[in-house]
């Protein structure tokens, strides 16, 4: 019973399905103007374009069954251009199209911020070690083939990565001061910061055993976090979840 002076659709793409109840359903809002908004191309069929143009100007491209004598079938199966041609001059009055190239200048430019930090003591003791051990390993593949020295490399600077990022990576039994990472502090620091500030974050790892590391932290300092890694099996509910702030 009640007309809406506007009514505005965006992520259009969700009614080219005409049969869908999403399309149903918006098409028997009534309204006096009425847009439409997607970033999604045309990309199944040429009937969806018509379903988006049903709700937003109904009747303009004739029912369903004449738009695709008209146009689908010549464009899709037969390759029609002077289909495709009569089709585009019918939208281009009522269709706005703006490409990558065009958006990117009215974008705000990219802020990147490098923080550095130092590592722990211990950390650094591990690190030497390490290092140590893997340069003497290198020495002794270097007699045994390229491709063994080359993989005794690879490993060891693995290994120096992961103690960068925290000494239980490779050394899962060290406790208190011994555990301490450089790393892990300035993430809680930053962290801080963010939550201050009203904001979220989203955290990347190569190692899943690193993310393993931050979650343990975050449920020790009582901070709620959606958790996503290759053995999620709802990942679309963490998505939704941190999209919507639950977390």
């Amino acid at each position: 019973e009640r007309q809406f002076s506007a009514l505005v659709l965006d992520e259009a793409q969700h009614i080219k399905n005409r049969q869908t109840q999403n399309a149903q359903a918006v098409k028997a809002i009534r309204s006096r103007h009425r847009l439409v908004l997607t970033g999604t191309p045309m990309e199944n069929s040429v009937l969806d374009l018509w379903s988006i143009f049903d709700f937003l100007m109904p009747g303009y491209l004739g029912t369903a069954q004449e738009f695709k004598e008209r146009y689908e079938t010549p464009i899709a199966r037969e390759r029609d251009t002077a289909a495709q041609a009569r089709l585009a001059r019918r939208l281009r009055p009522f269709l706005l199209r703006r490409l990558k190239r065009a958006v990117a200048t009215e974008l705000p430019p990219k802020v990147e911020q490098v923080a550095y930090c130092e590592l722990t003591e211990d950390q650094r003791a591990v690190y030497r070690q390490i290092l140590e051990a893997g340069r003497a390993q290198m020495i002794e593949a270097a007699g045994t083939g390229t491709g063994a020295a080359r993989m005794t490399a690879l490993n060891a600077l693995l290994r120096l990565r992961q103690i960068c990022c925290d000494p239980r990576l490779v050394q899962a039994d060290l406790e208190g001061e011994r555990a301490a990472s450089g790393k892990v502090e300035l993430f809680s620091e930053l962290l801080e910061e963010t939550i201050d500030g009203g904001h979220r974050v989203l955290v990347f790892s190569q190692f899943v055993s690193m993310l393993t590391l931050l979650r343990q932290r975050l449920e020790a300092e009582g901070v709620e976090y959606c958790y996503l890694d290759g053995s999620t099996t709802d990942r679309a509910g963490a998505v939704q979840r941190f999209q919507n702030g639950q977390a």
